[in-house]
């Protein structure tokens, strides 16, 4: 649905907005850190290579090397053993090496057998029982890479296998880019945290965790910026507490248009709102914009709605501050089991899970409803406008890609 007719920002819209605002705000320090240390966090530099990789030729298979150019096809003697880790010596002409997976090739050899196409003689030669060619089963350096190779890319996410390519390079430390520092801020007057007493109309505090677990999967410095009353003078000392200490700060509730809504309506007084009221559902009270120089990305209050809006909105900021360029989540279509007959104004999210090649939704589709994010795979996206049908195709974002 066009912004003509509806006052509703369509998601593609408040994305872009955000990227923008990131831009922006883009992160500039760095620190080394272990690798040990360094998973989820953000490449600062291109990580080039130091060494060529593998260092030299090596055997691919157990076997024998053999120099097949000047070989006359008769059983060879062999003159020596080579293990991976061990310097070999120059292939005596007219012999073969016995050689393991991973050892160099001795210097003047240009082939290996693998040991299964060999016969052992009575008199200890070897004769190979297939036709050979020369480099058959040698890896040869530099083939996976050459020193000065850049192997990742700054603003590259650092996951295992990053890790261990920087590993294998012998780097003991990666130049990240610095966490951002989040001040995390919940409101609302029926908030208490768990492990206090409940009293009537109070209820857990759930975003807490989700939030925090989320944000620190994402290489965020969290701060606790506690619990808030609905109250606007609290939330406008809040903010400022927070103004300096923060690279961005991220609250949930208090953004509808309520009298109890308190955080949109400092926004609106004393910041500079960028965006609010979103045509996406669950997660329609999402508000953008900034008090001071300080952006502030405020979630709405119920669970379901601060889940999508943060997986699909606010992550995308977070990452592209600290310089990602990717930050689009992976998705892929699926074929869809169930039936969402009635077309909707507004972009819908339905948190579903993959059974048989099919998604299946989770019954209570309540953006209050915080279960159905753990028993479901992801999110069904349903365009404005759209039914659906069994057995029709629909696009698929699976939770793993959002965290």
């Amino acid at each position: 649905m066009s912004r003509a007719t509806s006052p509703l920002m369509p998601v593609e819209e408040a994305i872009s907005r955000l990227l923008t605002m990131a831009e922006a705000q883009r992160l500039q320090d760095s620190e080394p850190v272990p690798l040990c240390d360094a998973r989820q966090r953000v490449l600062a530099h291109d990580l080039v290579a130091s060494l060529d990789l593998p260092p030299w030729p090596n055997s691919a298979m157990d076997g024998y090397a053999l120099n097949v150019t000047g070989w006359d096809g008769q059983p060879l003697p062999v003159s020596q053993q080579v293990f991976a880790g061990q310097a070999p010596e120059a292939l005596a002409p007219g012999t073969c090496a016995r050689i393991f997976t991973g050892a160099p090739v001795p210097p003047g050899a240009d082939c290996v057998e693998m040991q299964e196409n060999t016969e052992t003689l009575d008199d200890g030669r070897i004769r190979f029982r297939q036709p050979l060619s020369v480099g058959s089963n040698i890896r040869p350096q530099g083939q996976e890479n050459r020193a000065g190779d850049v192997l990742l890319q700054a603003g590259q996410r650092l996951g295992p296998f990053e890790l261990a390519v920087a590993a294998a390079q012998g780097f003991t430390h990666v130049q990240v880019v610095r966490r951002p520092r989040v001040a995390l801020l919940s409101t609302g007057n029926e908030l208490v945290e768990p492990g206090m007493a409940l009293k009537p109309g109070s209820i857990y505090n759930s975003n807490r965790p989700l939030l925090s677990h989320w944000l620190d999967a994402l290489g965020c410095e969290v701060i606790d910026g506690g619990i808030l009353p609905d109250e606007p003078q609290q939330t406008r000392l809040k903010l400022e507490q927070l103004h300096g200490a923060a690279d961005l700060i991220l609250t949930t509730g208090g953004v509808s248009a309520g009298d109890a809504d308190c955080l949109g309506q400092v926004l609106r007084e004393c910041g500079k709102p960028l965006l609010w009221k979103l045509s996406i559902k669950p997660g329609k009270p999402l508000t953008v914009g900034r008090f001071g120089q300080v952006p502030v990305i405020g979630l709405p209050g119920n669970p379901a709605s601060a889940l999508v809006t943060f997986g699909l909105l606010a992550r995308v900021y977070l990452l592209r501050i600290q310089g990602v360029e990717a930050v689009e989540p992976l998705s892929f279509p699926i074929t869809v089991g169930f039936a969402w007959p009635k077309p909707g104004s507004r972009r819908e999210y339905l948190r579903a899970r993959l059974e048989g090649g099919r998604a299946v939704l989770y019954p209570n589709q309540s953006s209050g409803v915080l279960l159905g994010a753990s028993w479901a795979d992801g999110l069904v996206e349903v365009l404005e406008g759209h039914t659906l049908e069994v057995g029709d195709t629909a696009r698929f974002i699976p939770f793993s890609e959002l965290f």
